[in-house]
């Protein structure tokens, strides 16, 4: 880190980040309130290389929404849907297993599946979805369900406790949960953007059983709406504090609100600037998380790219085809082909690595690249 860059009001919090101390709150929203966006991106670049060196991450991933019938009416959501919209859908198991299958010839190591809060699939359709997955392939990792849909699924379609509920997915063949439903913690703001969804205590009591079964997931947080810089930090405080009882997560994915076809379109969307800031100050935050992931579909590949030098490693996966965010109005590509990953990987200086669902490097399962390309590559 260049001390040159940093302005007298930061550099007690670049000393601690310097010297691998953690930062408070307040340090935190000195940083968001800082317009120093090269003093704050300098800091964060720093504990991204002191944790994954030079190297940046992409999956081969295979992005499936397997309903959008949903019985909540979030402001801030253009996917979810009653029964009789026009844009509601419902995917048959042999849709989803056929859509697997063909993605697991283009090599891909994850399944990444969500949906809406459906109010009539029984529990023995969730439990054959994911284990007619888990039959094709004993290597490919299925990475399911929001916590806010394992609430659902405990309470309304199992009617078992969230463990016991999570132990009969997991014996279906489920890996991971995703980190959607978090949106921003504050129940002030959930009133506004999600009103009747699941508060920050339910989403977190999910992880934490999860991850006290021995297992892993992702954590999100969706800003760029109505939250303070304030709000922003409480959610970080909350995923930083798990982490510490349980070290469960393997990566943060924040993501910016897009506006465009959702009740909440008179937003200004979240500009460049303030979407490389939260990446950074969430890297310099999170001292106890090892990845940062730039989710490309709402930053799009350009600033995605930038964001790895303002502390990411991750630019998360080729995805194939994602309906939330296009549903409300982004206009980035569906997928992401592993060439162009690896080319903005390397154009920002950073050596591109294939990781796997838990950010383990693993060689690469592109059926069109030759043995020598691949080579072998420890596991993180």
């Amino acid at each position: 880190m260049n001390d040159a860059l940093i302005p007298p009001n930061l550099r007690a919090i670049a000393a601690k980040v310097r010297d691998a101390v953690r930062i408070t709150d307040e340090e935190a929203l000195t940083l968001y309130a800082s317009n120093d966006l090269n003093a704050i991106g300098a800091m964060a670049n720093l504990v991204r290389e002191r944790k994954n060196g030079n190297e940046a991450t992409y999956i081969l991933n295979r992005y499936i929404n397997y309903a959008n019938i949903c019985i909540l009416s979030c402001q801030f959501c253009a996917f979810a849907a009653r029964k009789r919209d026009p844009h509601a859908f419902e995917l048959a198991i042999p849709d989803v297993v056929d859509a697997a299958r063909k993605a697991l010839k283009e090599g891909i190591t994850e399944i990444h599946m969500v949906g809406g809060l459906h109010p009539t699939l029984p529990a023995s359709w969730y439990l054959e979805l994911v284990s007619s997955l888990r039959a094709l392939d004993p290597d490919l990792k299925i990475k399911a369900f929001t916590a806010i849909e394992i609430r659902h699924l405990s309470a309304r379609i199992f009617k078992k406790s969230i463990r016991e509920t999570l132990e009969q997915l997991r014996d279906a063949g489920l890996n991971a949960l995703t980190g959607g439903g978090a949106e921003i913690f504050d129940a002030e703001v959930r009133d506004k953007i999600c009103r009747g969804k699941e508060s920050a205590e339910e989403w977190l009591e999910v992880h934490r059983t999860w991850h006290e079964m021995g297992e892993r997931s992702t954590c999100t947080m969706l800003y760029g709406h109505i939250e303070t810089h304030a709000q922003r930090v409480a959610h970080l405080r909350q995923l930083r504090t798990l982490q510490d009882e349980t070290g469960g997560f393997t990566g943060f994915i924040p993501f910016a609100f897009v506006p465009e076809t959702t009740e909440l379109a008179h937003i200004k969307p979240a500009s460049g600037f303030e979407e490389l800031r939260n990446l950074a100050v969430s890297r310099i935050y999170l001292d106890n998380f090892d990845h940062v992931t730039a989710y490309w579909v709402s930053l799009g590949l350009p600033l995605a790219q930038v964001a790895l030098n303002y502390g990411v490693d991750d630019l998360h996966g080729t995805i194939m085809e994602e309906k939330i965010f296009h549903m409300a109005g982004a206009k980035t590509p569906q997928e992401m082909t592993v060439s162009t990953l690896e080319r903005v990987i390397r154009e920002a200086g950073r050596e591109p690595r294939q990781r796997n669902t838990y950010y383990e490097r693993i060689a690469s399962t592109r059926p069109d690249r030759a043995p020598a390309e691949t080579g072998t590559v420890a596991l993180a």
